[in-house]
């Protein structure tokens, strides 16, 4: 037996144990998930090449740490076990095989239950004819923590159950929408407190409080997702089953769980389903947890000493990993904005590899205090642009100076200026070549004036050599001149020039889109044209109508304002206006305006609209669509993934909610309700 492999193998079960404590008691992990999957790994492998030296305690044989002394201790009746995970669709078809071996001939697993891996902290919640009268987190998955006070402030999770059996207790998972967590750091940051690192964390130090006001203003929310003990409970067959009658005694049980067939062309297929739509969901999910549906092959199956045998977790793309800081640069946008961003050693995350990740400006960097050279943890999550989330302080090099922001613009070299009360420093040149290739960009963008054939480098050569100095220029373009660029030959030319002659006839929403107005962004401009178009007038309406428009609000209204009254921006809207750009608002289709007056907000995904034509029907009935709730919301409408503060706000203030049937007869009738 190698001697190495058995000194590597008590330094590993050291550093897990370490990091559990830091995870599961502290909720405040000091390295990502991947690292500790990947020492969990090498750990599992060391101990099957060399089982003899596998300890009792090792992590690999048990779950979680401990419960805290600071909460009565929990006995779980039924132990709360860990999951085994699968990284490789590979590894979770030989899950699959190895749990068919293991039963008898006859017994065949037909079907399957995929599921979400929520992230989040697990929890036992036990009613006693039909009251709630203990939760407990899992702790060591015998013993747990007693956590009642705090669960009972959770809107989610009923006090009492009407129809339950003498003894339910309930399994499932405490998190943290993704928008309660965005709001309860922007609240830190304000009080100048500590912020989280996650949902998940957030979400577990709120529950392991002792006083349970704390928790109370969190807002935290629960997905019930299997049963522990049942005394005189019904007689249920499967999984999918479980989750129907949960559901059915008023308990959360999340929708998207689903019966598959037990074949690796269904599983596959629902994996990457959701991994495809995972940001649309306002909360976290690091996998998917499939299921032996059977409850009869559950029993049979059994467990090992930490999981069940009739289950797997394949976890995702990694989200979060480690890599070093090589430098921090600025980029300059179309309006001039100063943004930095982090040069990273190369590293996959989230699917993708990354070498760049947002650091937002200034104050976020003092914040998080990263330095070149820093070894910092990265996160992407779903389609979310890579962010530098903070340095791993113990791998700092000795002596690393801080990061300054830099004072002058590292394109044009003229000053960089910090407007009071914004967050961004900003190029004072509007002539800077950063910003013109920002500006041309954005103009030609898809939710813009969508101008094929116009990728950045042909923008950069453009700008390089003087043919456009504003986004005007772009329709009056030397094609001549072009023809003589390397790779521009007749037929690209031609593409080109038909590409920007079909953006003449965009929208004006699009066209005051890709202006680039400060503050100004797609929903915005769209309202401008619809409420003040066309062009012309827009450019003439007053600060207190532009303020007075429900959805602008005074910020938007006076760069709006600002725009049109500066030389330089209206003689980019002469040239526009003599390419011949439409400058007309939206087409009156002679649609009845039962919607006339009313301010309808959509929120999450529709059956048969997407969000842009749920708010053009709407528009093109009279009505305003905003993109958020206030005291003037006449209806919001719920689709699947809504925004929960759009939800909660108009549950506050008592506005109708409609699903798409009764949108359907709103749009139809102006009236709120079901036809």
């Amino acid at each position: 037996m190698s001697k190495e492999a058995i000194l590597r193998m008590e330094e590993l079960r050291a550093i897990i144990k370490e990091h559990n404590v830091a995870y599961y008691e502290n909720d405040a992990p000091t390295i990502s998930d991947e690292q500790w999957d990947s020492l969990m790994s090498e750990l599992k492998e060391l101990e099957h090449q060399f089982p003899d030296a596998k300890q009792p305690d090792s992590p690999t044989e048990t779950i979680g740490t401990p419960a805290s002394k600071i909460f009565s201790p929990v006995n779980h009746s039924v132990p709360m076990m860990s999951l085994d995970n699968a990284f490789e669709m590979k590894e979770v078809e030989q899950w699959t095989k190895k749990a068919q071996r293991k039963l008898e001939n006859e017994d065949i697993i037909n079907e399957l239950v995929c599921e979400l891996k929520f992230d989040g902290l697990a929890i036992s919640v036990r009613y006693e004819e039909g009251n709630l009268v203990q939760a407990a987190t899992r702790g060591d998955g015998s013993v747990g923590e007693d956590v009642t006070h705090n669960v009972l402030t959770i809107a989610d999770i009923p006090h009492k159950i009407d129809g339950a059996p003498p003894v339910l207790e309930v399994r499932g998972e405490v998190y943290l929408r993704i928008s309660e967590f965005e709001k309860l750091n922007a609240e830190a940051e304000k009080n100048d407190a500590k912020k989280y690192v996650n949902p998940r964390n957030a979400a577990a130090g709120s529950l392991r409080q002792k006083n349970a006001h704390i928790a109370a203003q969190r807002n935290l929310s629960f997905w019930a997702y299997q049963l522990g003990e049942v005394v005189d409970g019904p007689a249920l067959t499967s999984h999918f089953e479980t989750l129907e009658y949960l559901q059915s005694l008023g308990l959360p049980v999340n929708k998207n769980a689903k019966r598959v067939p037990n074949n690796m062309d269904s599983i596959e297929k629902c994996i990457n389903d959701f991994k495809e739509r995972k940001s649309e969901y306002d909360y976290e999910f690091d996998g998917i947890v499939i299921k032996v549906d059977s409850l009869d092959l559950q029993e049979k199956l059994g467990t090992t000493a930490k999981a069940p045998r009739w289950a797997i977790a394949y976890k995702m793309p990694p989200e979060e990993q480690v890599t070093t800081l090589l430098n921090i640069e600025i980029s300059i946008g179309a309006a001039g904005s100063a943004t930095p961003f982090a040069r990273l050693e190369p590293v996959f995350v989230g699917g993708v590899t990354v070498s760049t990740a947002t650091l937002h400006n200034q104050d976020q960097i003092k914040e998080k205090d990263v330095r070149p050279g820093d070894k910092v943890i990265v996160r992407r999550a779903g389609e979310v642009i890579p962010e530098v989330v903070g340095p791993v302080l113990e791998d700092r090099p000795p002596g690393l100076p801080k990061w300054e922001f830099p004072k002058n613009c590292p394109s044009c070299k003229s000053k960089l200026e910090r407007p009071p009360g914004e967050a961004r420093h900003r190029c004072t040149n509007h002539s800077c070549p950063r910003q013109v290739r920002g500006r041309v960009e954005h103009f030609s963008q898809r939710t813009a004036m969508d101008i094929e054939h116009l990728g950045e480098q042909t923008v950069d050569l453009f700008v390089t050599h003087a043919l456009i100095e504003d986004v005007g220029d772009l329709y009056f373009l030397d094609f001549d001149r072009i023809k003589t660029f390397e790779g521009f030959g007749v037929t690209s030319v031609d593409n080109l020039r038909n590409s920007i002659n079909l953006s003449k006839s965009r929208p004006l929403g699009n066209l005051i889109f890709g202006l680039s107005i400060p503050h100004v962004g797609r929903t915005n401009a769209d309202l401008l044209a619809s409420e003040f178009g066309p062009m012309e007038k827009i450019m003439q309406t007053t600060l207190t109508e532009l303020e007075e428009a429900e959805g602008l609000g005074p910020v938007i209204a006076s760069s709006v304002y600002e725009y049109f009254r500066t030389p330089k921006n209206l003689e980019i809207v002469e040239k526009l206006k003599l390419a011949g750009v439409n400058f007309v608002g939206p087409v009156d289709e002679g649609l009845e305006k039962v919607l006339d007056g009313k301010s309808i907000v959509v929120t999450g995904t529709l059956e048969n609209f997407t969000r842009d034509e749920a708010a053009d029907a709407i528009k093109k009935r009279g009505g305003k669509s905003p993109g958020s709730v206030s005291g003037k919301t006449d209806a919001v409408v719920l689709g699947d993934n809504p925004g929960g503060s759009k939800i909660s706000k108009a549950e506050q203030l008592g506005i109708p909610i409609l699903n798409e049937e009764e949108f359907n007869h709103l749009l139809e009738t102006g009236e709120v309700g079901s036809s």
